[in-house]
């Protein structure tokens, strides 16, 4: 009896959350649908959930069009880029800020944070005067530069100092016991138990820079330089309206990497978030 309640308890929660997923997917689920329907079949009435005469013809002018294959390979390793400079500067002064005891400690991480609060735009204009005066506008320095080094890497200096604050003081001590310097106990010690808390820096850091928009519109001119997300906005017809169906293909594409990552790094991601330290 107990059994049959149980399968029974099991099955109304799948279903509950099934139905409170469909928010969630039917966006993505419209987008990529979508992508294969001719523009008269976006937009009839009733919606159709499914292409009723599907093609692949958007996909071909996504190529066509833009070079978009150029473009996403912008992205991709710009991205790539910021989430392991990222995660090479927070794992280090989250370290710094957890397990080094200096004077001032304290007020300089809070003023750190404090970087937090500042909006991007108050210092994109600065910026890119900065850039300008150095002759790298029109190229990804900043786009690489400026998150590696602003925002998010403060965010994640935040979740890896959460993290190392939670790890035993028993280890550092038996390392220093075995001749192990600051440095050695950070990457052979801190690091390495670090993987759940540095799986999240590296999702949101890939994601903040995949989908960054204002940045590369503020610094980037030439189209062969584009990012994936001011490439989207240039799938236009003559008379300036939008392409549905191509931006649709190529948002459709956009999402891949991050959906990879996620489903990748998902179980550690959680854990991260979670600070749940040592098992």
């Amino acid at each position: 009896m107990s059994s049959r309640f149980s399968l029974r308890a099991k099955l109304a929660f799948y279903v509950v959350m099934f139905v409170l997923a469909i928010p969630f997917l039917f966006p993505t689920w419209w987008m990529v649908t979508s992508s294969f329907k001719p523009i008269g079949d976006i937009f009839a009435f009733p919606p159709q959930l499914l292409p009723t005469h599907p093609t692949a013809d958007a996909y071909r002018k996504v190529f066509e069009l833009h070079p978009f294959a150029r473009q996403y390979m912008n992205s991709t390793y710009i991205a790539a880029v910021v989430t392991l400079g990222t995660m090479a500067v927070s794992s280090l002064s989250g370290y710094a800020f957890a397990r080094i005891r200096f004077r001032g400690q304290n007020v300089l991480f809070l003023v750190v944070l404090i970087g937090l609060l500042i909006p991007s735009e108050v210092t994109i204009v600065p910026l890119f005067q900065m850039f300008h005066q150095a002759g790298l506008t029109n190229t990804h320095w900043p786009l690489i530069l400026v998150p590696t080094l602003g925002a998010p890497s403060v965010l994640a200096t935040f979740v890896m100092r959460q993290f190392f604050i939670g790890l035993p003081d028993e280890l550092e001590e038996a390392a220093r016991i075995d001749g192990l310097g600051r440095f050695a106990m950070y990457w052979r010690i801190a690091l390495p138990l670090a993987r759940p808390a540095l799986a999240a820096v590296a999702v949101f850091t890939f994601l903040h820079s995949w989908n960054l928009y204002l940045e590369p519109v503020v610094y980037l001119s030439s189209p062969e330089r584009f990012t994936l997300p001011q490439a989207l906005t240039q799938y236009v017809d003559a008379y300036g309206g939008p392409m549905w169906n191509v931006q649709l293909a190529a948002a459709s594409l956009t999402a891949v990497p991050v959906l990879l990552l996620f489903a990748f790094a998902q179980k550690y991601f959680v854990e991260g978030l979670a600070h749940t330290g040592l098992k």
